[in-house]
């Protein structure tokens, strides 16, 4: 989780929603469930490498290792916040794989 203090969080917040809004409507117009992660990665792609280019002029590999850190940084955190739950759910509602048990009790026991 970005710890971002409250009052830097509504300059930020409305714009989000407005480009999230024009994402989710370009994205249905398309007729895919799918559009929508197209739109999403070029926002999020250009995004990153304007503010490098306002802030810093130019590409360095410190920013580039600082880039591809955040976006796993966002990735994991999203998975470990709404997929692993998901998941769980999935796997309550209709069983696990049964080779995981196995690899589980091998673990336990070693």
């Amino acid at each position: 989780m970005p710890y971002i203090a409250p009052d830097k969080r509504a300059k930020f917040d409305g714009l989000i929603d407005d480009l999230a809004k024009e994402i989710a409507a370009v994205s249905e117009k398309d007729g895919s469930d799918a559009a929508f992660a197209g739109y999403l990665n070029y926002s999020c792609t250009r995004l990153a490498l304007s503010v490098i280019r306002r802030r810093f002029g130019r590409i360095h590999y410190w920013l580039i290792a600082v880039v591809c850190g955040v976006f796993r940084n966002i990735a994991d955190e999203f998975y470990r916040r709404v997929g692993e739950p998901y998941e769980d759910k999935q796997i309550a509602k209709s069983g696990d794989v049964d080779l995981y048990h196995e690899y589980q009790d091998e673990i336990e026991k070693s």
